[in-house]
C-alpha cells in the first residue's frame, strides 16, 4: 500500500486532494498503523510493521476482522510471525468479537467453495483456458467475448419466450384453462385487415421446404418465429387478464436495457484502466520491457509469436516518435499537401460508402418487388428454385460483398494518409465498423421506403403499402432472419472452403507463391466485427422475430467451435496482436456502438411507422407505442396524473439538469482521481532520486 509522505519531508498536497476518498482512506490507514504501534509494541522488522498495519483497522473500528496472512506479499517466515501476532491479539478480544470473527471466516470459506463450484460449471472454461495457454490472452479475450454473447442471447431468448411466446402458445391450446381474445380493429378499412400468409398447402416439393427454411417464408411464416403469429389482444390465464401487446413492448425495452447495462458493467473496468493508465512514451516503453510478457503462454510457437509482438510494439513506438518529429518539422507546404491528400482520400471513402449504400438499396428494392410477385403467383418450380432463392438472398449477398470489399479499400487508402501506426489501425477499424452497421441501416431504410410508399387513397387509409406488405413486421423479421442465416453460412464456408484448403496447400506444396501467402492469420478485430454485426442484427430483429435470439445463441455456440478448430488447425495468430485489456475495451465499445445504432431503427418502427392492421398484437393501435397511453387510461385518476406529470416538460427539464450536474460531478471526481494518480507517480519517481523521501510507512 502507498501512503503519502510526512509533511516535513514533502510539500502538503493541494486542498482538493485532501477531500478525495482515496486520500482520506490513505490517512486513515496511516493513522491506524501509527496508533497500533503506540498502543502495543510491534515485533521487529517488516513483519511487525505489516502486522501492526493489519491490526490497525480492527482496533480502530472494532468491527473489521484482520486480513489472513496469506493475503500479504511476505515470505513464509514473515507470514508465520504475522500469524503468531494475530493469534496473540485474540486474547484481547471479547467473546462476542471472537464469535463474529469465526463466523465471518466460516462464511467466507463456504462462499469461496460455492464460487469455486460455480466456476467449474462455467461454459467452455477448460477450452478457453487451453486457448489462453497456447495463444495468449489477446485471442482468449475474443473467445470470452463470444461466450458473453451466447449468455446474453440466451437470456434475451428466455425473456421473449417467457413473456411473449409462452402466453400465446398456452392460450392457443387452452392449457391451464386459458383463453385468448382477438378484437377487430376499429375505424379501419376492411381491405387493410386482409392477410393471407404464404404457407404451403397440399403436396409440395422438398426443395420448397428448403427454400422456406433458408428464407423464413412458407411454413415458417405462420409459426411463432415471426411477428405475424402473435395476433392476440389479450390472454386470460385462469382469471387474470394478460395484456400481450403491452408485454410485447415492455419485453423489448427490457432486453435492450439489459443489454445496455450488462455491456456498461463489463466495460467500466476497461474505462477505469484507460482513465488511470494514460501513460507517456517512457512509461509505455518500461511497461513493454519489464511487464509486457504474457506468463499464461505455455506453447513454444505462441511464445515466439509473443516475442515478435513485443518487437513490433517497440518498433511501433519508435515509429510514432519518428512521425511526431516529422510532423513537428513539417513546413507549411508539406502540411498543405498532406491535408489536401487526406481530404481527397476521405472523399474517395465517402464515394465507396455511397456506392455500397446505393447497391444495397437497389438490391433490396429488386428483391422485394420480385419475391412478392413470385410468391403471389406461386411459380416456384424445380427449374427456377435457385433463381428464386438468389432473389430472396440478394440483399444479404450484396451486404456481404460490401462488408468484404470496402475494408480492403480502406486498408489500401490508409497507407497514403501518413498517420501513426496505432491511429491507422483505429481509424480503419472505425471505418469498417461504420460500413458494417450502416449497411444494416440502409437495408432497413430501403424496406421502410417500400413499406411507406402509397400511391392510392386506399393505401393512404392504411398508412402503409398494404398490397405488398399486409404484415410488414414479418417481412422485416424475415430479412433479419436471412441476414442471420447467411452470415453463419459465410463464416462456415470461409472455414471449410478457404482456410482448410489453404492449410493443405501451405503444408504439402513447396511453391514459392503458396509459401509466400502462408497460413491465414486469426485477426481478432475482423472476427469481432463479424460477431458484432450479427449481434446488431439480433437486437434489431428480435422485435420482428421474437425467437431470433434462440437462433443467435445456437449460431454463436457453433461459431465458437468453428473458430476454435480454425485457430488450432488452419490459422496462425496475427503478427500484430493486441493486449487483452485493450482488446476487451475495444470489443465492448464496438458492441455498444452496435447497440446504440440498433435503438434508432427500433425507435422509428415503434413510434413512427404505422403498425400492421392485419397481424400482430398492435393491429388495434396506430403505432406500437400507442399501447402505452391506452394502458395508462385504465389506471386510477391519481396515478394517471402522476405519470402525466413525469412525462411533462415541468419534470423532464429539472430531471435533465440534475442528471447533468451528477454527471459533471463524477467527471470532476474522475479528473481529480487522475491527478492523484499523477501525483503518486511523481512521488514514486522522487523515491528513486531521494532515499529520504521513502519513509518506513511505504
Amino acid at each position: 500500500e502507498v501512503f503519502l509522505p510526512e509533511e516535513p519531508r514533502a510539500a502538503a498536497p493541494v486542498d482538493f486532494l485532501q477531500e478525495l476518498p482515496s486520500y482520506q482512506s490513505a490517512l486513515r490507514r496511516r493513522a491506524a498503523a501509527g496508533g497500533t504501534q503506540e498502543r502495543r509494541a510491534a515485533p521487529r522488522g517488516s513483519a511487525g510493521l505489516r502486522a501492526a498495519e493489519a491490526r490497525g483497522p480492527e482496533q480502530e473500528g472494532g468491527e473489521l476482522a484482520a486480513r489472513p496472512a496469506r493475503e500479504y506479499p511476505l515470505t513464509i517466515a514473515e507470514k508465520r510471525r504475522l500469524r503468531d501476532c494475530q493469534q496473540a491479539d485474540i486474547k484481547y478480544i471479547s467473546g462476542w468479537k471472537q464469535w463474529k470473527r469465526t463466523s465471518s471466516k466460516s462464511l467466507k470459506k463456504v462462499l469461496n467453495e460455492v464460487r469455486e463450484l460455480f466456476s467449474h460449471l462455467e461454459l467452455w472454461r477448460s477450452d478457453i483456458r487451453s486457448i489462453e495457454g497456447k495463444f495468449g490472452t489477446g485471442i482468449q479475450s475474443y473467445f470470452s467475448f463470444l461466450r458473453f454473447l451466447v449468455l446474453l442471447n440466451l437470456i434475451i431468448f428466455i425473456l421473449m419466450f417467457s413473456f411473449v411466446t409462452l402466453p400465446s402458445i398456452i392460450s392457443e391450446y387452452g392449457i391451464f384453462n386459458s383463453s385468448f381474445a382477438k378484437i377487430s380493429p376499429k375505424n379501419i378499412e376492411p381491405h387493410c385487415t386482409v392477410y393471407k400468409p404464404s404457407g404451403n398447402m397440399g403436396l409440395v416439393y422438398f426443395y420448397t421446404y428448403l427454400k422456406d427454411l433458408l428464407s423464413g417464408t412458407g411454413f415458417l411464416e405462420v409459426t411463432s418465429l415471426f411477428y405475424g403469429y402473435y395476433t392476440i389482444d389479450a390472454v386470460w390465464l385462469s382469471s387474470p387478464r394478460y395484456n400481450l401487446p403491452l408485454a410485447y413492448l415492455l419485453t423489448t425495452f427490457a432486453y435492450l436495457a439489459l443489454s445496455l447495462l450488462w455491456i456498461i458493467k463489463r466495460s467500466v473496468e476497461g474505462f477505469k484502466q484507460n482513465l488511470v493508465h494514460d501513460e507517456d512514451q517512457f512509461q509505455s516503453y518500461c511497461n513493454k520491457v519489464f511487464a509486457g510478457w504474457d506468463f499464461c503462454i505455455t506453447d513454444l510457437r505462441a511464445a515466439w509469436l509473443k516475442h515478435r509482438s513485443l518487437q513490433y510494439e517497440l518498433q511501433t513506438d519508435l515509429e510514432e516518435e519518428r512521425l511526431k518529429r516529422k510532423v513537428a518539422d513539417r513546413t507549411m507546404k508539406e502540411k498543405l499537401r498532406i491535408y489536401s491528400l487526406r481530404i481527397f482520400i476521405n472523399i474517395i471513402v465517402i464515394a465507396v460508402l455511397s456506392g455500397c449504400f446505393y447497391c444495397i438499396y437497389r438490391a433490396t428494392v429488386f428483391s422485394q418487388e420480385n419475391s412478392n410477385v413470385s410468391i403471389g403467383h406461386d411459380d416456384v418450380s424445380n427449374t427456377n428454385f435457385q433463381a428464386n432463392l438468389l432473389v430472396q438472398y440478394l440483399p444479404s449477398i450484396v451486404i456481404t460483398l460490401a462488408n468484404f470489399i470496402a475494408p480492403q479499400i480502406f486498408s489500401f487508402l490508409i497507407r497514403f494518409e501518413d498517420y501513426s501506426p496505432a491511429f491507422e489501425i483505429r481509424l480503419t477499424l472505425m471505418r469498417c465498423v461504420f460500413v458494417r452497421l450502416a449497411n444494416i441501416g440502409v437495408l432497413l431504410f430501403s424496406l421502410w421506403s417500400q413499406i411507406s410508399y402509397c400511391a392510392t387513397d386506399e393505401c393512404k387509409a392504411c398508412g402503409y403499402n398494404y398490397e405488398l406488405y399486409p404484415c410488414w413486421e414479418s417481412e422485416v423479421g424475415q430479412e433479419m432472419y436471412k441476414l442471420m442465416i447467411f452470415d453463419f453460412i459465410i463464416i462456415l464456408a470461409g472455414t471449410l472452403f478457404v482456410d482448410f484448403p489453404r492449410k493443405l496447400l501451405v503444408t504439402h506444396c513447396s511453391c514459392k507463391p503458396v509459401q509466400w501467402c502462408g497460413l491465414q492469420e486469426f485477426g481478432i478485430s475482423d472476427n469481432v466485427l463479424e460477431i458484432v454485426y450479427g449481434q446488431t442484427i439480433c437486437w434489431i430483429g428480435t422485435f420482428f422475430s421474437p425467437l431470433l435470439p434462440a437462433i443467435a445463441t445456437i449460431k454463436y455456440f457453433f461459431i465458437f467451435y468453428i473458430k476454435k478448430i480454425s485457430l488450432i488447425h488452419t490459422c496462425k495468430p496475427a503478427a500484430r496482436p493486441i493486449r487483452a485489456s485493450s482488446s476487451n475495451c475495444f470489443f465492448l465499445v464496438v458492441l455498444l456502438i452496435g447497440l446504440v445504432l440498433a435503438f434508432i431503427p427500433l425507435g422509428i418502427s415503434i413510434a413512427h411507422i404505422p403498425s400492421s392492421k392485419a397481424c400482430g398484437p398492435f393491429r388495434s393501435f396506430n403505432t406500437s407505442w400507442a399501447v402505452v397511453p391506452d394502458t395508462i387510461l385504465g389506471f386510477p385518476t391519481g396515478l394517471q396524473q402522476v405519470l402525466h406529470g413525469i412525462a411533462s416538460e415541468a419534470f423532464a427539464v429539472p430531471f435533465f439538469m440534475v442528471v447533468c450536474l451528477i454527471m459533471f460531478y463524477f467527471i470532476a471526481l474522475a479528473g481529480a482521481h487522475k491527478r492523484v494518480v499523477e501525483q503518486l507517480r511523481q512521488q514514486l519517481v522522487m523515491v528513486r532520486f531521494d532515499p529520504l523521501f521513502c519513509t518506513p510507512k511505504v
